[in-house]
């Protein structure tokens, strides 16, 4: 990694594990987990751009994270897997905040949502985070935010799932 800049290797260094552990929780996978750090760090290492600085380096690789495992959970043969395999979604801090029913639901329902409603739900239902946290991480209102989760309750309804 000659033309690695210092600052991608130290990040990587400090943060591949929180990323990993972040990524095998929303998809149930080590082997999903490791291909999702390994993109998420690749596309810093390509496009060091899109870390502007407008949040912490930690803040940006929580979204970056989410968004590669969102687009590995739309993927087809990945959700695929996903569905037939059921693996275990136990948290290793804990109990899960649902069943392995009611995540594999989740899932479903959010592969065909819209990004940012799917963001805002795996933030706030998933990670069990305040509006507030999710306004801060999504860069918007938690008025917003409010809507958004609103917007998801209503839909999920209407496509015969529900989110408690």
């Amino acid at each position: 990694m000659l033309d690695t800049p210092a600052w991608v290797t130290r990040t990587y260094r400090s943060h591949a594990g929180h990323v990993f552990r972040r990524a095998r929780r929303l998809l149930g996978s080590e082997a999903d987990a490791h291909e999702v750090v390994q993109d998420v760090f690749l596309s810093l290492l390509e496009r060091p751009e899109q870390f502007a600085g407008r949040s912490s380096v930690t803040t940006f690789l929580y979204g970056a994270t989410t968004h590669a495992c969102l687009n590995r959970i739309r993927n087809q043969k990945n959700r695929t897997r996903l569905l037939e395999n059921q693996q275990s979604w136990d948290d290793l801090d804990g109990s899960p905040p649902f069943s392995a029913e009611q995540r594999l639901e989740l899932l479903r329902l959010l592969e065909r949502m819209p990004d940012e409603w799917a963001r805002a739900a795996i933030y706030h239902y998933m990670d069990e985070l305040s509006h507030d946290d999710v306004a801060k991480i999504l860069g918007c209102s938690r008025r917003h935010v409010g809507n958004l989760l609103e917007r998801v309750a209503t839909w999920a309804t209407t496509e015969g799932g529900h989110v408690d």
